[in-house]
């Protein structure tokens, strides 16, 4: 299958460059996967489309302040740091720019010195892996020094930083924001639960891998970067019941579906377990457990819009997305959202 069938034409100001004022006023398209029929609804009527006993699974991972300005030691050279993994306790797994001046052996320095960095080896998507040295909590120094690492493609500065943080996020680890859940507010939920739908919580740190291009023309040849995940025997239970009773389990997010279909058995059944994941959806891929899922609006040619094509079928989804270009819906992590049912 080639990356150009998931082409299609997305004028630039269509990106959403900053979040709405309330985040469950976004607009939602609702695209049935079964017949293709699409409607065209506000976020906050999410509610009417989820029934007493189906369970929503969203992801609580927090984006850390990922990104660090730094100058090499010796000769002052400016470079940026996107923080994209930890490997163990000072170690991570980084993005750099320009990746030229970053050496291994090298060193950076950050703000006045709290915080510096040696660069210990290249990695095989053109990071650097790198130990940090400092004084203290290291994620208090980050807190300091980081920025929040928003996609490239918004231009404008984010005022208030929880713009980018769902209101459940608890877990800290992401280089990037589930933007699917951007959309709920406390009160959402809270009437959702009033209605009897079950929340189930799982944990998977988003790395940039998941936005990062696809470079083959063959899709099957994409190798995805692993992101870890985590899901407790609590949440497990909620979800097992909900399939058990017969009744749908919808993914909040691409992250939540690939953690879903990574740690479920063929059943549709899934267990306690952490780990890594480099589960590469597309079409043609057999859902284990998947019956709906909430998620934005993607890049062109992107892991993510194979990912929902694999769902809904890429028939339904380009039509779908000709739609939302037509109907002037905003794309990307401060977009508008769609339901696939």
């Amino acid at each position: 299958m080639k990356v150009k069938e998931f082409y299609f034409h997305l004028p630039e100001e269509l990106i959403a460059q900053k979040p709405l004022e309330k985040r469950d006023e976004s607009r939602l398209m609702v695209l049935d996967r079964r017949t293709g029929e699409i409607e065209h609804k506000i976020f906050k009527e999410i509610i009417d489309f989820l029934n007493p006993g189906d369970c929503l699974v969203l992801n609580n991972s927090r984006v850390i302040p990922a990104r660090l300005f730094g100058v090499k030691e010796d000769t002052m050279a400016k470079a940026e740091f996107v923080l994209l993994k930890r490997l163990d306790k000072d170690s991570w797994e980084t993005l750099v720019k320009p990746g030229k001046k970053v050496k291994i052996g090298s060193k950076f320095v950050f703000g006045n010195g709290e915080l510096s960095c040696t660069i210990l080896d290249n990695t095989d998507f053109g990071g650097r892996i790198i130990e940090f040295h400092y004084d203290g909590v290291f994620e208090e120094v980050l807190d300091k020094l980081g920025e929040m690492p928003l996609p490239p493609y918004i231009k404008e500065k984010l005022e208030d930083k929880e713009r980018y943080q769902t209101v459940y996020s608890k877990v800290e680890g992401s280089a990037a924001a589930p933007t699917a859940g951007l959309h709920f507010t406390e009160e959402l939920l809270e009437r959702i639960k009033e209605k009897g739908i079950n929340i189930a919580f799982l944990t998977l740190h988003v790395g940039l891998g998941t936005f990062r291009p696809v470079k083959v023309e063959n899709i099957e040849e994409h190798k995805m970067h692993a992101e870890f995940y985590n899901l407790d025997e609590e949440n497990a239970k909620i979800i097992n019941e909900t399939k058990k009773n017969g009744k749908r389990v919808i993914a909040v997010g691409t992250t939540s579906c690939r953690t879903l279909e990574t740690i479920s058995d063929e059943d549709g059944f899934v267990k306690a377990s952490s780990g890594w994941t480099d589960i590469f959806i597309y079409p043609g891929y057999r859902f284990k457990i998947l019956d709906g899922l909430i998620t934005n609006f993607h890049l062109p040619e992107s892991t993510l819009i194979m990912l929902v094509s694999a769902f809904a079928g890429k028939e339904n989804i380009m039509k779908a997305y000709n739609t939302a270009v037509k109907e002037r819906y905003r794309f990307f992590s401060f977009g508008d959202a769609m339901f696939i049912k």
